[in-house]
């Protein structure tokens, strides 16, 4: 399947015409990748980070890109003044905000026993609390306004099976999650959805740089341990993202769902390295494990 195929978008033009979602750490990366997709499909676009050059820029960047309208506020997640105060701008703007994704996030390897206490607060506080205040925050003003929404949160394969090495996100996405689940049951009475994505690797710019260095990737070529043999294009995730805060997905809620070419499933096998067995060791493997005839089972 070509590179084109992949990325068509299988939404109608239009879906989010008149529509306002609101995307935490949309300056960079597959917040950014989101947001454009959003703005091709006639939505308008919020989005917030904690430095507000970064956000001011990429809002410029994608209003000349797709001819969308977009907001651009500096806000720390963990603050959840400064969450209210985004919010209020948005509705101050536009009038509605009908989506929210929750992407924010921080991330790095380390020994757990290497890490200080600030740094693993750092991570949840990013990850886990920022999540909690956004989705609070948003949850209460479409309650009391009595209007539905969807909401969306990057969450992690890791945070089912936890990881070493970056167990302050394993914890913190592992309570996005349960906080994703659990309010799609609390919230569902007031037309309220929420779902997850679990994503593979996406590389981006700077994250990715932290979680994989290069003298790790040579070393690991973690693509080769996905089945689907590559990386994930972050069109990919957008469309997904867009098909899950559509109205189209209506009857969908609670859901986490997986974009990972396999990579989980696979690192979850107990046999699962053996794909590097070629078909000759096949052979002569299964010529000695063949049971002889004196071990066949008497009648």
């Amino acid at each position: 399947m070509s590179t084109a195929a992949r990325t068509d978008s299988m939404l109608k033009e239009g879906t989010f015409e008149g529509k306002t979602v609101l995307i935490t750490g949309g300056g960079t990366g597959l917040g950014r990748s989101m947001g454009r997709y959003l703005l091709e499909l006639g939505g308008n676009l919020v989005i917030c980070g904690r430095r507000g050059e970064v956000v001011e820029k990429t809002a410029a960047e994608l209003e000349q890109e797709t001819g969308g309208h977009v907001l651009a506020q500096a806000c720390d997640v963990r603050d959840p003044q400064q969450v209210e105060a985004l919010i209020e701008s948005a509705y101050e703007r536009f009038g509605r905000v009908d989506g929210l994704v929750n992407n924010a996030a921080g991330n790095f390897i380390c020994p757990t026993e290497r890490l200080s206490y600030n740094a693993f607060n750092v991570v949840v506080d990013i990850v886990l609390k920022g999540t909690y205040n956004c989705t609070l925050a948003m949850g209460k003003r479409w309650i009391a306004d009595q209007t539905p929404g969807a909401m969306l949160s990057i969450t992690t394969t890791y945070a089912w099976t936890g990881s070493g090495y970056v167990v302050p996100s394993a914890v913190a996405k592992a309570g996005v999650l349960i906080l994703t689940r659990s309010l799609a049951v609390e919230w569902g009475k007031y037309g309220i959805r929420l779902n997850s994505i679990a994503p593979g690797p996406f590389p981006t710019e700077g994250a990715w740089s932290r979680l994989m260095p290069p003298q790790l990737a040579d070393q690991f070529a973690p693509e080769k341990r996905i089945p689907l043999k590559r990386f994930g294009e972050h069109q990919e995730l957008s469309i997904l993202a867009g098909d899950l805060l559509a109205d189209y997905a209506a009857y969908v809620t609670g859901e986490v769902v997986t974009i990972d070419g396999g990579e989980w499933l696979r690192g979850a096998g107990e046999f699962s390295d053996l794909e590097v067995v070629t078909p000759e060791q096949w052979d002569q493997l299964q010529a000695v494990m063949k049971p002889k005839k004196s071990d066949k089972p008497q009648a």
